[in-house]
């Protein structure tokens, strides 16, 4: 079975570099030669026939069309995949494959990244790509991780148009493992040409792309109609159409796929999944890749708040039965945690849940001071994660902790937690591609976009290791950070995500994988029977 590696160790990456040098030649160390496939001339010539319907759990928002503005984040990549392209991404056996890129080196002080562009790509509205689409791609970025790289990356020099040329201020081990691996969208090329005649607002709903789709038609929030690219570099695609529906109540999308209206869906928990187990015209997919799942306390670093107690988040960590809300959602097939990186990232420290303890809880809480519990407002969460979130909010209110459930729609919900205008519990998760690294930065580091945390240990941690070289000594950094974070119950971990899928009777390949990106991917090898 083909699968994705979540994490990619950039100091392996290096060392196999130095092992495969091809020689000298502007101080770089040898060129990584990667994963690839037959130019388009030699792809498959099968025409592309069919369409295939996704039945999506959220809403489709027009952002997720242009890479410009990813979070560290899985859900936009359910269409980037299909109508972008990037210089590296995760593949089937590759977390870090050269796509538009056929070769990059690091050079040996670490300070500049080269990359060879694949040659004879077009966009989808001919115009050709080149290494001025990369600059301008990078220089127009501003989603998860945008400041990080707008500090550290000093110039991207145009070599020639299929040679870009990284120039980076200081050594920056983790440069390819957030260009290359989806823990951000700076990698995916967007056309400078047409972008600047059109525009980036009108880009978000006419995005042309270098992947095996175009747009064909796009009804914001609701649905996306793509057709096959049939002269994408890799290989043709299978099916000739895709369309992607905006289902978000569950038993609708299940009762599109009994009745063969949708031939995949995302999201099908609890009573609904035990019901597609048994039903032999339909096939669930569990996908537990890289993706975990926490609730971030909002108002912990306010003096008033009950939550600057570390009492108080201990006790809320043990009040909550996340075992019982696994085997009720999940059919069990989740995995809990005590942290927020997936113990199988690189520099990942591995924490055994806190332990479910009522007892506990409330004498935390009485020692805190709260033993008639509080008021603790709003838990928000998406909208497919809501029965979840009212177990735990079930659960918190027996040991006097009383919150009220607060769904939202999942693009309304990153935006308030992007803006930080989100209170009280948040519910918040990532399968993004990386390392523990790139976690930190999103998550645990106060200038992250994603982050709650104010921490002067955690900040000054994480700005040390960035540039330290050596594997051993970023290590033991990035553990203090994530021992320190786990003592001081900073977050309410929930498990390592077990996605679970369906596909319909129609489908020979769903482009799901067991241990991968959450969604369906790579477009271009699914396929109808």
């Amino acid at each position: 079975m083909s699968r994705y590696h979540p994490s990619l160790d950039p100091s392996l990456t290096r060392r196999h570099l130095l092992q495969g040098t091809l020689g000298s030649g502007a101080g770089l160390v040898a060129w990584h030669q990667g994963w690839s496939r037959l130019p388009s001339a030699m792809a498959q010539k099968d025409a592309p026939s069919g369409e295939m319907t996704w039945a999506i759990h959220v809403t489709l928002a027009p952002s997720w069309l242009d890479p410009s503005e990813t979070l560290a984040l899985a859900t936009p990549y359910m269409l980037l995949y299909a109508v972008h392209d990037a210089l590296l991404k995760p593949m089937p056996d590759n977390s870090m494959a050269p796509s538009l890129a056929t070769k990059w080196s690091e050079s040996a002080d670490g300070r500049t990244y080269d990359f060879e562009l694949r040659q004879g790509v077009e966009f989808h509205n001919g115009d050709p790509f080149s290494a001025e689409d990369v600059k301008f791609t990078f220089e127009r970025y501003k989603g998860a991780s945008a400041k990080e790289f707008k500090q550290k990356v000093k110039t991207v020099e145009i070599v020639n148009p299929h040679h870009v040329r990284f120039h980076l201020h200081d050594p920056w081990p983790d440069f390819i493992t957030f260009y290359g691996t989806m823990a951000t969208g700076v990698g995916w090329i967007v056309p400078k040409k047409y972008i600047e005649k059109i525009g980036s607002d009108a880009y978000k709903n006419q995005p042309v792309g270098l992947g095996p789709y175009r747009l064909v038609s796009h009804q914001p929030g609701l649905e996306v109609v793509m057709e096959a690219n049939t002269d994408y570099w890799r290989k043709t695609p299978h099916v000739k159409r895709l369309i992607m529906k905006s289902v978000p109540e569950a038993t609708t999308r299940l009762a599109m796929m009994k009745q063969r209206e949708a031939d995949v869906t995302y999201g099908i928990f609890g009573s609904l999944a035990e019901e597609v187990r048994n039903d032999p015209n339909l096939k669930l997919e569990v996908v537990q890749g890289q993706a975990t799942q926490w609730l971030a306390i909002v108002d912990q670093y306010d003096p008033k708040s009950p939550w600057a107690d570390t009492r108080v988040r201990l006790a809320a960590n043990h009040a909550v039965n996340w075992s019982a809300i696994n085997d009720a959602e999940n059919l069990g097939y989740a995995n809990l945690i005590g942290g927020i990186i997936p113990k199988k990232f690189v520099y990942s420290l591995p924490f055994e849940p806190y332990g479910y303890d009522p007892k506990k809880a409330r004498q935390l809480l009485k020692d805190a001071g709260y033993a008639n519990g509080f008021d603790a407002g709003e838990c928000s969460t998406d909208t497919p994660y809501a029965s979840v979130i009212e177990g735990v909010v079930n659960d918190l209110s027996v040991v006097g902790i009383r919150a009220k459930v607060r769904p939202m729609e999942r693009a309304a919900m990153q935006a308030a937690q992007k803006e930080k205008t989100v209170k009280g519990l948040t519910r918040m998760g990532s399968g993004a591609f990386g390392n523990a690294a790139t976690r930190i930065e999103a998550f645990m580091y106060s200038g992250g976009t994603q982050s709650f945390l104010r921490d002067a240990d955690v900040d000054a941690w994480y700005t040390q290791q960035v540039t330290e070289r050596d594997p051993k000594q970023r290590e033991a950094l990035l553990h203090k950070i994530q021992q320190k974070v786990h003592d001081e119950a900073r977050f309410m971990p929930i498990w390592e995500n077990a996605f679970l899928c369906v596909s319909g009777p129609r489908v020979a390949v769903s482009g799901l994988h067991g241990e991968s990106f959450a969604y369906s991917a790579p477009y271009e090898d699914v396929r109808l029977k």
